[in-house]
């Protein structure tokens, strides 16, 4: 059974006219001068079609005939279409003079309420925030050298708290202070970090510095008086 829902809103209405009357509306692109008094052939032509009312389509057909795009082709040369498309004669110049000057109010009209809004707009958006400038960095008393300049070994025999808690206890029953001569590579040592020593490999010996791969997979830096044998 065929639908009798009525439509009441004026795009739903243009939508059914460029469907229903491709020839003479047009959906898309420049659009077509319509017939003089197209109104009554339309009326007539959808008094049976329930969808529609003659108070909707005249408002429907005021707003497309009103549209720039319509105005727009109301120009010299251009010829008037029925329903079906057919040409009904061409457009006269005092049509096509009040087209073009209506034309040219709505553009108008059309850009001087953007400027009017165009302040009210600015009024409301908040003040960019004046970036705050860099405060000197303070020297504390004895603190001669950047802090990058510190020996290495010193900051990896002091990890951080969270470090140390990561990494697993070992017993230190048994464990003896580490010599120097007494170490190499690939040897498996305790490196005293913190509380406990932390379980780890010798990876390279350079001078007092031995370099130990913790099994946490974090390398230290220390001297053989962190270690434990």
């Amino acid at each position: 059974m065929e639908s009798t829902e009525k439509l009441t809103d004026t795009n739903a209405i243009l939508a059914y006219l460029y469907e229903t009357f491709p020839l003479c509306f047009i959906a898309e692109g420049e659009a077509k001068p319509l017939k003089i008094g197209l109104f009554q052939d339309l009326a007539e032509r959808l008094a049976d079609d329930s969808k529609v009312s003659k108070t909707q389509l005249r408002v429907a057909l005021r707003r497309y005939t009103s549209s720039w795009r319509y105005l727009k082709c109301i120009k010299e040369g251009a010829v008037r279409v029925d329903l079906d498309g057919n040409p009904c004669g061409e457009l006269e110049q005092e049509h096509i003079d009040h087209a073009q000057a209506t034309l040219k109010e709505s553009q108008e009209k059309a850009k001087a309420k953007r400027a009017e809004r165009a302040p009210k707009a600015e009024a409301t958006d908040k003040p960019a925030r004046k970036p705050q400038a860099k405060r000197p960095r303070q020297e504390r008393p004895g603190q001669d050298r950047p802090r990058q300049d510190r020996p290495r070994q010193e900051r990896a025999a002091k990890p951080s708290q969270a470090e140390t808690k990561a990494k697993p206890a070992v017993d230190v029953s048994n464990l003896v202070q580490a010599k120097l001569a007494d170490l190499k590579p690939k040897q498996r040592v305790n490196v005293k970090l913190g509380m406990s020593p932390v379980a780890g490999t010798v990876v390279d010996i350079n001078k007092e510095d031995v370099h130990v791969q913790l099994d946490s997979g974090l390398t230290v830096k220390v001297r053989a008086d962190y270690i434990l044998l």
